[in-house]
């Protein structure tokens, strides 16, 4: 698998990466350990400052393929803006109203953070069908595909397996990190 420098000209191109996110949270929606936002801010500030628009998916606990508040990726927003220097917009769904307009309003260097994507039941879907629909949705986002969830790479779902077969693709400093 190639590297993001393999993917060529980012300026002005919408790139999905998926990103490992899923913190501890407290009774209070609290993060309790922001290591993994840590460890994904190099990759998301390399693909900004690189003029990408930056679109990040991640999941948050278990959720069974629909909204379940407890497991929102909202708290993580503002944490991941602290750490980049800069806003991150938040797509209050995975796919729909909400992420069009998010990810239509991005500006070059602009980053935004989709809600949790095992809120969608084609994440985890069994049925390939059903997956596939999922991840040519999420493929309709972006124009490029990065891996950085290394604890995810190994999963069959839309935002890991399916999606690298529709969008060029490389794996962001996490995964090559942790496979080289």
């Amino acid at each position: 698998m190639k590297t993001i420098a393999g993917l060529g000209d980012l300026r002005g191109k919408r790139v999905l990466v998926r990103s490992d996110l899923n913190v501890p949270l407290d009774g209070d929606k609290n993060i309790t350990d922001d290591g993994r936002i840590r460890a994904s801010v190099p990759t998301i500030k390399a693909l900004a400052e690189a003029g990408a628009r930056v679109v990040v998916c991640a999941h948050l606990g278990r959720p069974k393929g629909a909204p379940e508040d407890k497991y929102s990726l909202a708290p993580v927003v503002g944490r991941m803006s602290e750490l980049l220097g800069q806003k991150v917009a938040f797509a209050t769904d995975t796919v729909g109203e909400s992420t069009q307009a998010v990810v239509a309003g991005l500006a070059d260097g602009d980053v935004a953070l989709l809600e949790n994507i095992r809120f969608n039941a084609g994440e985890t879907s069994k049925d390939e069908g059903e997956r596939a629909a999922f991840a040519a949705q999420l493929a309709a986002l972006a124009d490029a595909y990065v891996s950085d969830g290394f604890g995810v790479v190994h999963r069959k779902q839309a935002s890991v397996y399916d999606i690298a077969q529709r969008l060029p693709s490389a794996m962001g400093g996490l995964v090559a990190k942790e496979v080289g």
